[in-house]
């Protein structure tokens, strides 16, 4: 199977994209195109991924539209000449490509050239699972979910929760202090140590929601008033994310969107990211929602522990009612520009 970066799929071999023969890439289109022909005739083939998405849609003979994503382009096309002129030459004929952010736009530009027909979409945000929720209703809820997870001793097992989530979160949450959250991969370049170290001096706790290979070292920094979950799945967030004061977004690697910060900001939960890449589209939606005094609160310069530590101190030492309002913006620019409904017709239109 190829990938885009290696990871372990049990049951598959697992191999990047840029190491395949071209023999073996030219038979995953062809048996891939094969399985998508026996499903036509459609109005139209919708491809993840310049490669191998577009190829296969392409060897369809139908209608195809393609989403571009910065991980094939960034980590198997970037410096590869033939797979750049591959993409580029399988995105000729699609009527529509569809990228997630100005950014990602750019970086396709730089890796396969000057391409017809794109089109700026972010991914969306299912609006109705993400939604506020009274803190009563949603760490009872968290918790019912925790007890439910599967049992993992010793944490062994790195994609499922923690053991014992239920009582830590119930001891975490019963402590008094504002709390911020992250949540996504525990890697370097999402930028977590970043966030410990601007929570240095602040009255305020963290959980920390995620695995990856940093997660050690991410403990050793980290004060014993931040929790480290593990994974949590979507049925855990949607309840977690209405308990926290805010959800940074520290990445100091580019971004090609910032899913986790729509997902927060959907949740009434004000964001305050990184500002670059993917992720500064996001700040500039939330900053047209914003009060104008408060639209520094949406994001940070990259890797700037002290100005992340400022703007965290300043966000969570807001009045109760003024942090609500940033929410309550903050799920109306998810609304308006991340929804799945929002998302739906800015597809559908270059297609239709």
């Amino acid at each position: 199977m190829p990938v885009f970066v290696l990871d372990t799929y049990e049951g598959l071999d697992a191999r990047l994209l840029q190491d395949l023969t071209h023999d073996e890439r030219e038979r995953f289109v062809e048996l891939n195109a094969s399985a998508v022909c026996e499903q036509l005739p459609a109005d139209l083939v919708f491809a993840n991924h310049v490669l191998l998405g577009a190829p296969v849609a392409a060897a369809t003979g139908a209608r195809y539209a393609v989403k571009a994503h910065g991980s094939e382009l960034e980590y198997s096309m970037r410096g590869h000449e033939e797979l750049a002129a591959w993409g580029r030459e399988s995105l000729a004929q699609a009527d529509a490509v569809f990228v997630g952010s100005a950014h990602i736009r750019q970086v396709l530009e730089d890796v396969v050239g000057h391409v017809e027909r794109v089109h700026e979409v972010p991914p969306g945000v299912d609006v109705d699972e993400f939604t506020p929720e009274p803190r009563h209703e949603a760490l009872a809820a968290l918790l019912d979910e925790a007890r439910r997870d599967p049992q993992n001793p010793g944490n062994a097992n790195e994609r499922l929760p923690d053991e014992g989530n239920a009582q830590r979160l119930a001891e975490f949450f019963a402590a008094p202090g504002p709390t911020v959250v992250y949540f996504g991969k525990l890697i370097f370049n999402k930028g977590v140590h970043v966030l410990l170290e601007a929570l240095n001096g602040l009255d305020a706790k963290a959980v920390i929601v995620g695995f990856g290979d940093y997660r050690a070292e991410l403990e050793a920094l980290a004060s014993e008033r931040v929790l480290f979950t593990g994974a949590l799945e979507h049925r855990h967030l949607v309840h977690l994310l209405p308990l926290c004061d805010t959800a940074v977004v520290p990445s100091i690697f580019p971004e090609a969107f910032g899913m986790v910060a729509a997902e927060a900001a959907a949740a009434g939960v004000p964001p305050l990211v990184a500002r670059h890449s993917g992720l500064a589209e996001i700040a500039e939606g939330l900053e047209a929602v914003y009060p104008a005094e408060r639209t520094t609160l949406a994001s940070f310069s990259n890797g700037d522990v002290a100005e992340l530590r400022d703007k965290l101190a300043t966000l969570l030492a807001l009045p109760e009612d003024d942090r609500a309002e940033l929410g309550l913006a903050a799920r109306g620019a998810a609304m308006e520009r991340w929804s799945w409904a929002s998302v739906a017709q800015r597809l559908l239109a270059p297609v239709t």
